[in-house]
């Protein structure tokens, strides 16, 4: 494992959105954002406050946000709607699907406090099903980045790009390791580092937890690449077939349910073109509950030391 991701300091991928979505707003004179009554949370506060006149407080109205800006898209602006991933997916699906989705607006779909690691605020709050309802719908770009630094670097580069997003981002305060400077591609994974016994597909805040791990297996002799999947859809395909090729092992890491998880999707894929061992690290079929974040990475098994546990299980199954 060559690649030394450094830790410069925890911050919250929330604020990794505010801080873009405030750079866009002195840059780009067509974005305006949406809120539900949740700015403070989104972190959209500097941006309402220098460009109040670009800024729609909705209340606790979601799916009326959601019809907002789409009809905002349609008069030519950039609209970024923010709410928390649970609201902004399950309340309005009805909404995202016929006003964003199916009539191709050019909406972002702004989505905090998701997966389990929102913490306290429990099951009713912490959505683990949004990237298999998001990704399932026609037209719409899923993206859900790992750090602060990826986060702000996804929000500039998705008002460049024309179309539905969803960007799907997080409460805690978490590693911050890419770099500050980063281009953001749409649809490209990054191999954070190379190895050639077992592929470690991850995403969100499971890319960390993935190198953790990876260290972890090199000193029990196991060379593990870990790729980082922040674009669900599109899948950039012929990075997985081509580390799944190598490796001949496959975990993937995701801080969601397996049902409908990019591990399915990844799954799916390698079925078709590759067929691979592949181990799954998410979320079984369960829903959350309170507590500390890092305390409910380990009960429901999203942490460095079950993706190891994984890792030496699906090479054990190796032909």
């Amino acid at each position: 494992m060559k690649e030394i991701f450094e830790n410069t300091g925890n911050k919250d991928t929330r604020s990794g959105f505010g801080a873009g979505l405030h750079e866009l707003g002195k840059t780009n004179s067509e974005v305006v954002a949406l809120c539900a009554d949740l700015t403070g949370s989104l972190k959209m506060d500097a941006f309402a406050a220098e460009f109040p006149e670009r800024f729609i407080q909705c209340g606790i109205a979601e799916a009326n946000m959601i019809g907002t800006a789409a009809g905002l898209a349609v008069s030519g602006k950039i609209p970024f709607a923010g709410s928390f991933a649970e609201f902004v997916t399950g309340r309005v699906y009805d909404q995202v699907r016929q006003t964003v989705a199916y009539s191709e607006t050019n909406v972002k779909i702004c989505a905090s406090h998701a997966g389990i690691t929102l913490g306290e605020d429990g099951a009713t709050h912490q959505t683990m099903e949004d990237l298999g309802l998001m990704r399932m719908l026609p037209n719409l770009t899923v993206i859900n980045p790992c750090d602060y630094n990826q986060t702000k670097a996804a929000t500039i580069a998705i008002a460049e790009h024309h179309g539905p997003v969803y960007l799907r981002f997080g409460r805690p305060s978490v590693p911050n390791f890419t770099p500050a400077d980063q281009k953001f591609e749409i649809g490209k994974a990054i191999r954070m580092t190379e190895g050639n016994d077992v592929t470690i597909f991850a995403t969100g805040h499971l890319v960390w937890e993935s190198i953790q791990a990876a260290k972890i297996l090199e000193e029990d002799g196991i060379s593990a690449e870990v790729i980082n999947i922040h674009t669900i859809k599109p899948l950039d395909k012929t990075a997985v077939i081509e580390s799944a090729t190598k490796t001949g092992a496959v975990v993937t890491a995701e801080e969601h349910l397996i049902a409908g998880g990019m591990g399915e999707l990844i799954a799916g894929l390698l079925a078709n073109e590759r067929p691979t061992p592949l181990e799954f690290v998410a979320v079984d079929d369960l829903f959350g509950q309170s507590g500390e974040p890092s305390e409910l990475m380990k009960e429901y098994g999203l942490d460095a030391s079950s993706i190891v546990t994984a890792a030496k299980r699906v090479i054990s199954r190796k032909a």
